[in-house]
C-alpha cells in the first residue's frame, strides 16, 4: 500500500495547475500524522474548493485511507 505523502501528493497533482510547486512535509506526533500541504497561491483556490469542499473531501479520504493504519492522520492547508 502506498503511503499516507503518496496518496495526498497523487490526488492533489490531479487537481492544480502547477503539480511541481506542490510540497508536503510529514510529522509524526505520537500516533498522528501530520501532512502540510502547500501548493503555489494560483492553485490555493482549487485546492480549497467553494466553501472549503475540496479541501473537507481531502481530508475525509485521507481518514478513510489512514483507517486501515490504525495511525491518525491530520492535514493542514497552507
Amino acid at each position: 500500500m502506498a503511503d499516507m505523502k503518496t496518496i495526498l501528493s497523487d490526488m492533489v497533482c490531479a487537481i492544480v495547475e502547477y503539480p511541481d510547486q506542490i510540497s508536503i512535509v510529514e510529522e509524526n506526533k505520537g500516533d498522528e500524522l501530520v501532512l502540510t500541504l502547500t501548493v503555489a497561491p494560483s492553485d490555493m483556490g482549487k485546492v480549497i474548493g467553494r466553501h472549503g469542499k475540496i479541501a473537507h473531501s481531502l481530508r475525509l479520504i485521507m481518514r478513510v485511507a489512514s483507517a486501515r493504519t490504525g495511525q491518525k492522520v491530520t492535514v493542514n492547508i497552507r
